[in-house]
C-alpha cells in the first residue's frame, strides 16, 4: 500500500496521522513521508536529516491538529494532517454530566461518562454521550484506549474516593486540559489528600479548580457552558477572556 493510501485509510477510519510532501523542484519533489500517532513512519523524503525535520514538524502539527506549509532551509514541504475529533472524559454521572455531553456533541467533542456507580452511569441519563462506562477510572480509561494529549478531562464528582482515583490517573497522563469541580474547601481538602498520596505540588497546579469560566452561571445549562467554554479555551491556547478586551491576534478561526 502507497504512503496516501496509507493515509486515505486512517483518514478514513477516523486515526491520527501526518503525511509531509516535499514541495520543492528536485529530484525529491513529491516524496512522501508517513508519520504516526504512536511515532512509527512509513516511506521517506530521500534524505535522513529532512526526514528528522519532517517527523518533527508532523508530530506538532497532528497534535495541534493544523495542516501547514513547511520550509526547511531549501526544502519546502507540505504537512498535511488528520484526526479523530477530540475526547472529552467526565468523571461522575452527575446531573450537570448530561448537559456538558450535549454541549461538547454541539462543538464538535466526543463525550465520555466514567462513573463506577451502575445505578447512575446508564445510557439513558446520557443519551449524547459516545459511550457511558460503569467502571472505576483506571479499568474504564484503559477501556477506552487511555488518555492523550487530544483528551480534556472534567472530575465532577463529589466522592473524594471516586474524585481522587480520576485525579491522580489523569496527572499521570497527558490530558491536554484537566478540570475539577468544587467548593474551595473541597478544593483545599483534595490538594490535602493529592499530597498525602504523593502527588507532587507542580503535578496538582495542572487542575483547574474551580472548574470552567467564570460567566457568573447558576443553572446546570450555564454551569455546563462555564466548563466546555474552558476546554475549548485550553485547547486553542486561550486565556478564556472577553475578545472585546483583547490585543493583536487572531479571532475566530472559520474553515472555508
Amino acid at each position: 500500500m502507497s504512503v496516501q493510501a496509507r493515509f486515505a485509510e486512517i483518514a478514513a477510519t477516523g486515526g491520527r496521522a501526518a503525511v509531509v510532501t516535499v514541495l520543492s523542484e528536485g529530484p525529491s519533489q513529491g516524496a512522501k513521508l508517513l508519520v504516526l500517532a504512536d511515532g512509527a513512519v512509513e516511506g521517506s523524503l530521500g534524505d535522513d536529516g529532512l526526514d528528522r525535520a519532517a517527523m518533527a514538524h508532523a508530530e506538532e502539527l497532528m497534535w495541534a491538529e493544523r495542516s501547514e506549509r513547511r520550509e526547511d532551509g531549501e526544502v519546502s514541504v507540505f504537512v498535511d494532517v488528520v484526526h479523530p475529533a477530540p475526547r472529552l472524559f467526565i468523571f461522575g454521572a452527575v446531573d450537570y454530566a448530561a448537559t456538558l455531553c450535549t454541549l461538547a456533541r454541539v462543538t464538535g467533542w466526543r463525550p465520555y461518562v466514567i462513573d463506577p456507580r451502575g445505578r447512575f452511569a446508564t445510557r439513558e441519563r446520557f443519551p449524547d454521550a459516545e459511550e457511558v462506562v460503569a467502571e472505576w477510572p483506571e479499568p474504564a480509561v484503559a477501556r477506552l484506549g487511555g488518555i492523550d494529549r487530544a483528551t480534556a478531562i472534567a472530575v465532577l464528582t463529589h466522592d473524594p474516593k471516586l474524585d481522587d482515583a480520576a485525579l491522580t490517573l489523569a496527572l499521570r497522563s497527558d490530558a491536554g486540559y484537566l478540570g475539577a469541580m468544587g467548593s474551595r474547601r473541597a478544593q483545599a481538602a483534595r490538594r490535602e489528600r493529592l499530597l498525602a498520596a504523593g502527588v507532587a505540588e507542580e503535578e496538582i497546579a495542572r487542575v483547574r479548580a474551580p472548574i470552567g469560566l467564570d460567566l457568573g452561571g447558576l443553572t446546570a445549562e450555564e454551569t455546563a457552558l462555564s466548563i466546555m467554554a474552558e476546554v475549548v479555551a485550553a485547547r486553542h491556547g486561550r486565556g478564556g477572556g472577553m475578545l472585546s478586551a483583547a490585543g493583536s491576534g487572531r479571532i475566530h478561526e472559520v474553515g472555508r
